[in-house]
């Protein structure tokens, strides 16, 4: 087999630890368009794609990723079909319920990020209890976006700090970037290296707006349900490639390399 025939899969194990993303974020799109080109209901492409999500956590985990973070139900979402969203509430209560004790016993720590309030009663406590287990995990960090928006993040954010400026206890001219960044949802959570988008859409869709700021994105046709470790693999070789400079010139970067 030559380099060119080598599968990515096994070319992104001999990258450095340093070429490889630690926190790779990923817009799960096109399972719905799956499901329409197999004459499939759509609840069959969201099914499939929960199997992606697997497929994905173990890649990341042989190449070394540190952190997932998962637009799994955007605020945006529950404009689709009533049957459609009832179909994702269920699918999600039933992911909760069944893969908790599968992710603490692989060593997964579970965070769920966004405006819970609107789920129901049950969503929200197996919520609770899957953080609550996995929280002492450390051997990765598994986040799922839900019900959630970056331009809410950031709002909810600088309402905390308008509430201290209007307690007094800060002023607005004393207001610094990195006090939103402290006081959005992934506080805590380091920013997306690389955040993939699947299935041949080129935006973002309001997801993690402020952490994506120096984010490198990756776009493929691959639709979701059909992602799994070639695709992240290529992903990562194409990540690998590429010169992050924070706003520095290419000359500036390589001299603070030597």
């Amino acid at each position: 087999m030559t380099t060119s025939e080598r599968p990515a899969s096994e070319a992104v194990k001999d990258l450095p630890a340093d070429r490889v993303p630690r926190h790779i974020a990923i817009i799960m799109d096109g399972n719905n368009r799956w499901a329409k080109r197999r004459f499939m209901p759509k609840l069959a492409g969201h099914r499939a794609g929960v199997e992606a999500v697997r497929r994905v956590i173990e890649a990341c985990g042989e190449y070394g990723v540190k952190t997932l973070t998962l637009f799994a139900f955007s605020s945006e979402n529950w404009k689709r079909p009533p049957d459609e969203v009832s179909g994702l509430m269920e699918l999600f209560l039933r992911a909760l319920q069944r893969e908790t004790t599968k992710l603490k016993k692989n060593n997964i720590r579970l965070q769920v990020l966004g405006d819970l309030e609107r789920f129901s009663p049950e969503i929200r406590d197996h919520v609770t209890r899957a953080e609550q287990a996995t929280a002492d995990c450390d051997g990765f960090n598994l986040v799922v976006a839900a019900n959630y928006g970056g331009q809410w993040d950031i709002a909810q954010s600088v309402s905390q700090l308008a509430q201290k400026v209007k307690a007094g206890s800060l002023q607005p001219e004393d207001i610094e970037p990195e006090m939103i960044g402290e006081r959005l949802t992934t506080a805590g959570i380091p920013d997306p290296d690389l955040l993939i988008r699947t299935s041949g859409e080129r935006r973002i869709s309001n997801f993690l707006l402020w952490q994506c700021a120096y984010s490198e994105f990756y776009f493929t046709d691959t639709l979701w349900p059909d992602f799994g470790s070639e695709e992240l693999a290529r992903a990562v070789l194409d990540y690998s490639s590429r010169q992050r400079r924070y706003g520095m010139t290419s000359e500036q970067i390589e001299a603070e390399s030597c």
